[in-house]
């Protein structure tokens, strides 16, 4: 019996995305990635931030991009940048096209919250114009409104689902290029959910 178990690692299988040189999926090595904490507008400080990243072993980072300031600063950022950008779009899909024409290597973004299909399809077709892989970000503590309803509580059944209903539009609009991370903060949901996964293969 093995007395570290968590060294072990059973991957599923999946397909493998691009997140500017870094591949992710599939058989490629796992990837590292972190976030900034600085002000995007700050370009000295976010690219110090990045270098010490780099230097500790990142291979991607996420930057926030919450306004125009911040993607028209995100440009000078990837360019200078050792590693791969994925620029984190909470709700306005202007910021994720901007933000795709900026050079960032992936978007961090949910679908069903950036507006009508109108705007999501603006969206995807400038990620494939770009290049530009999605990152579909699931979190406990900001799921859709009617999902909440639905389950009462930010259950492992109702991440799932959020994350389906986000994969199902990008699918619609014939866009592949995506990657999920599902998170919640709270340690005993969080086993709550390893154990449903576990279950439901």
């Amino acid at each position: 019996m093995n007395i570290r178990p968590y060294r072990h690692i059973e991957r599923r299988k999946s397909r493998m995305i691009k997140v500017g040189n870094v591949v992710v999926g599939g058989d490629a090595p796992i990837s590292v990635q972190t976030m900034t904490n600085t002000l995007t507008t700050d370009i000295n400080a976010t690219l110090e931030q990045i270098n010490l990243s780099a230097e500790a072993g990142a291979d991607i980072i996420r930057v926030s991009c919450p306004d125009k300031e911040s993607t028209q600063a995100l440009k000078e950022i990837v360019k200078l940048s050792p590693i791969p950008i994925v620029a984190d779009i909470h709700f306005h899909y202007l910021r994720a096209i901007e933000a795709a024409d900026a050079g960032a290597a992936c978007l961090r973004i949910n679908p069903g919250n950036i507006g009508n299909i109108k705007k999501v399809k603006e969206v995807i077709s400038v990620a494939k114009q770009n290049e530009t892989s999605i990152r579909i970000g699931v979190n406990a503590g900001s799921l859709e409104k009617n999902i909440l309803e639905k389950y009462g509580e930010p259950t492992p059944e109702a991440l799932v689902e959020s994350a389906l209903n986000h994969i199902r539009i990008l699918k619609e609009h014939d866009f592949h290029d995506y990657k999920i991370s599902v998170k919640a903060s709270d340690v005993f949901f969080g086993c709550c959910s390893l154990y449903a996964t576990s279950r439901h293969r």
